[in-house]
């Protein structure tokens, strides 16, 4: 059977759901909370932040509102209040919101044709309406950003790297030929200042 678009989309979006909760695996609360940047950013964060836009998207968006939808879904939000855990959220909690945005997000895929319309409602009237397909689309574009972010922040946490559990997707060096490359780039970059 040839996969439609509509499968397509939904495979790259489960690709890109699953590389960015795999940054988590192995870590200690400490770890998935504790601020890796100036501007605070977080594993549990980044998965908390993904999942409220997944449920708003393919939620709301596209006429299924996402139930039970956590406080930092709504007007009385402090800001960014989706980028952290919050001192009463457990990480159960977050994870749980996680596989519930998944699993709703999922559901209206299925329920609805690639081309149903939806509305933004924080984008401009021009961009609106839109269809399933297009905040697929969109939607996987914010995943994979934010899993890239992932990457850096749990390599900083404990270096570890890659692309999934079973891929690394980077060469095959050792400690030493990794040191030996970021010298090499640092070199590199301290030349440049002329």
């Amino acid at each position: 059977m040839t996969e439609t678009t509509k499968d397509t989309l939904a495979r790259y979006l489960t690709a890109a759901r699953d590389a960015l909760t795999w940054k988590l695996e192995g870590l200690s609360d400490y770890d998935v909370r504790r601020p890796m940047t100036p501007t605070g950013t977080n594993l549990l964060g980044l998965v908390k932040h993904a999942a409220v836009v997944q449920a708003g998207y393919l939620g709301d968006c596209m006429g299924r509102p996402f139930p039970d939808p956590p406080a930092c879904f709504g007007p009385d939000a402090g800001d960014n209040d989706d980028m952290w855990a919050l001192p009463d959220e457990t990480r159960a909690d977050i994870e749980a919101l996680w596989t519930r945005s998944c699993a709703h997000a999922d559901a209206t895929i299925a329920a609805l044709p690639i081309d149903a319309e939806g509305y933004v409602p924080w984008w401009p009237a021009e961009r609106n309406p839109v269809t399933l397909g297009l905040v697929i689309v969109h939607l996987q574009y914010d995943l994979a950003r934010h899993a890239g972010h992932a990457d850096i922040v749990r390599e900083l946490i404990d270096g570890s790297v890659g692309l999934r559990a079973d891929n690394r997707n980077l060469p095959p060096g050792d400690a030493a030929w990794w040191t030996a490359y970021v010298e090499r780039l640092e070199a590199t970059a301290q030349r440049s200042r002329g």
